[in-house]
């Protein structure tokens, strides 16, 4: 079970079982604010499906394919952050993360990923991370640039979001660019 301490509130952690409650609670209280952007919220519609993606979730490190993690304020879950597409070659991942309406714009998503990055920097052995958002999510893209990532590159009409193509912007940093 992979943990992050980020300061006396805020944590990340691996999600258990009994976290599915909670998590069905943090994306149903935010489904409006989070549809535009992440098409897994139209299919977490009960309890059992956020069960469902714990459990998935938790294979990912063991078949070094994924590390998904719970962002935990006072030991609420508010949002998710995590590791995904990992390219073992290439040294390189994909991250992603949300969080729940009510904590938005408090810096929590930049606190937790200038942690997550050298960790998996460091401790999982990346050489690049890239971070793929919508070009109207204006919130992502100012993460992604305040944390040092440069956009790549937009691939156009690269995948279905509620029903329309969408393009995708990718930002990366590379290990050596980390400050």
């Amino acid at each position: 079970m992979a943990s992050v301490t980020i300061d006396h509130d805020l944590l990340l952690r691996s999600y258990t079982p009994e976290d599915a409650p909670g998590l069905f609670a943090a994306v149903d209280a935010s489904r409006k604010h989070l549809h535009p952007w992440l098409s897994w919220v139209d299919k977490t519609t009960k309890v059992e499906h956020s069960l469902q993606y714990i459990q998935d979730s938790l294979y990912g490190p063991f078949t070094k394919e994924a590390l998904v993690l719970g962002i935990f304020y006072q030991g609420t879950i508010i949002g998710g952050i995590g590791m995904h597409n990992w390219d073992h070659n290439t040294k390189l991942a994909q991250i992603g993360y949300w969080i729940g309406k009510s904590h938005e714009g408090k810096g929590i998503i930049n606190k937790c990923l200038t942690a997550f990055v050298p960790f998996l920097f460091d401790k999982i052995g990346l050489n690049k991370i890239e971070i793929h958002f919508m070009p109207a999510n204006k919130r992502s893209a100012k993460v992604a640039q305040r944390l040092g990532f440069k956009t790549e590159g937009i691939i156009r009409q690269s995948i279905i979001h509620n029903g329309m193509p969408q393009d995708v912007v990718i930002a990366g940093l590379l290990k050596s660019e980390w400050q």
